[in-house]
């Protein structure tokens, strides 16, 4: 029985931290990256889903990736805040059609092993690139959405190429030693 418990006990300890794992976003551009990030349900609909909302759009400098540390990594939604080179103040929660609303970094609501953070995952990014440092659009329509494959709370496709071929965006996930990391790549 002890052994059962202890079993459990791991178990309802590791889906705590479910929340699809961790993002990480790496901007390999030479343009700022200025985005929403979306989490939400996958099973038996869309929501509840989760967005970033202070700031709105999150910003990753140009050329901001794993190689030299720059990258943007949010373990979950409270601890990012200090442990991310972009920390989210607040996330915008809602779990129905009707508005939603603003939940600080650390509020129960979306703290690990909450309703919110087992229920969700990583999902999408809507983002529009700018020339670095300033709010001048970078050219050839770098912007858009990318969403996981078998998201179908969002119709994007899970990769983006402008026009010209000049630049991309994708998004995937890899698991690793029993974590899901979603990776968000701008090229």
């Amino acid at each position: 029985m002890k052994k059962l418990l202890t079993v459990l006990g791991l178990a309802a300890f590791s889906l705590g931290y479910s929340q699809g794992g961790t993002l990480v976003l790496n901007n390999y551009s030479i343009y700022d990256f200025s985005g929403f990030i979306v989490a939400n349900n996958f099973s038996g609909g869309c929501y509840p889903y989760i967005i970033s909302n202070n700031p709105d759009m999150v910003t990753v400098p140009a050329d901001s990736h794993m190689g030299n540390g720059n990258e943007l990594k949010y373990i979950n939604y409270k601890d990012q805040y200090t442990s991310s080179l972009y920390p989210m103040t607040a996330w915008y929660v809602s779990t129905s059609v009707a508005p939603g609303i603003s939940r600080l970094w650390n509020h129960p609501s979306v703290m690990p092993g909450g309703v919110l953070s087992n229920n969700t995952k990583w999902a999408t990014t809507k983002f529009v690139m700018y020339y670095p440092g300033t709010t001048t659009l970078a050219p050839d329509n770098f912007n858009g959405a990318v969403t996981l494959a078998g998201n179908t709370c969002y119709t994007a496709s899970d990769y983006l190429i402008t026009s010209t071929g000049n630049n991309s965006a994708e998004i995937f996930t890899i698991a690793s030693g029993g974590t899901t990391y979603t990776y968000i790549q701008l090229y």
